[in-house]
């Protein structure tokens, strides 16, 4: 099932589905959780929201072999870890706003399928992870380069954390729907054109391994969303570099999950 969080003409938040993006029907239950009944109350969106609101945000850095040859680091032997705040998060179709009070004239996009844990866990054994997953969504791991190569003290969660830089959505795809998260067709397009085409199985880390190295002597909370890697053709890579300017739209379209689009904006004074 997909899972839609939309705010309706009345302004409440709604769980919904819908099979072709367009219509929307109310769910009844946890829908979370299973518990999920389709109701005949269509609900009229607003707008769509992003379809969890995270407690932790987990992120995964050079995590698709291409991406590590094109960025010419060695491949990790364990995955490489960072964070961004839940309050990066940011709505289907609402806008990245690029930084102007903490500037940042280097802002990249990144396509990444994100996962969703469901129950708390912890020293989870790779043979069990998926069983912990509520869920899959699209996410844009959009990136600040400048402050994540020159000023970053080398660290990168500076560089990751700003406002509007976890774009999520446009809903959440029920793990019945996804028998295997690393055999997805993956992409970015940016104002239409296709910049990264790439799919999961590139991954050198698949998603049961990531979950049971997060959370090993960790404790991992429901709503716990992990964002999985980029593939290659990020914007810095490329020749000439290409880094995203208010007017642009970015688009990232996952198989089976559908696609996530956002305008670009300037950080409003």
């Amino acid at each position: 099932m997909k899972i839609y969080r939309v705010r309706d003409e009345q302004h409440q938040i709604r769980l919904t589905t819908s099979d072709n993006g367009k219509d929307f029907f109310a769910l009844s239950g946890d829908p979370y959780y299973g518990d999920r009944r389709i109701t005949n109350e269509r609900v009229i969106p607003n707008a769509l929201l992003a379809p969890v609101e995270p407690s932790a945000i987990y992120c995964i850095g050079l995590n698709y072999r291409a991406h590590a040859e094109e960025t010419k680091a060695a491949i990790p032997e364990q995955p490489v870890v960072f964070l961004k705040a839940p309050t990066a998060v940011q709505d289907p179709g609402a806008p990245i706003e690029l930084p102007r009070s903490l500037r940042s004239d280097r802002v990249d996009y990144e396509c990444e399928l994100a996962v969703v844990i469901g129950y708390q866990c912890k020293n989870v054994k790779r043979e069990d992870a998926l069983k912990y997953v509520i869920g899959y969504t699209a996410a844009n791991d959009v990136s600040a380069r400048d402050w994540q190569i020159k000023w970053s003290g080398g660290q990168w969660c500076r560089a990751k954390t700003f406002d509007t830089f976890c774009p999520l959505g446009p809903c959440l795809v029920t793990p019945d729907e996804i028998s295997n998260p690393n055999d997805l067709a993956i992409s970015t397009r940016l104002n239409g054109q296709t910049m990264q085409s790439s799919r999961t199985n590139d991954m050198i880390f698949d998603v049961a391994t990531l979950i049971e190295f997060l959370s090993g002597s960790t404790t991992l909370a429901p709503r716990t969303v992990i964002l999985t890697g980029t593939p290659s053709g990020v914007g810095m890579s490329r020749d000439p570099k290409v880094y995203l300017q208010p007017g642009d739209k970015v688009e990232v379209e996952i198989e089976k999950i559908g696609t996530l689009a956002n305008p670009v904006v300037e950080e409003p004074a």
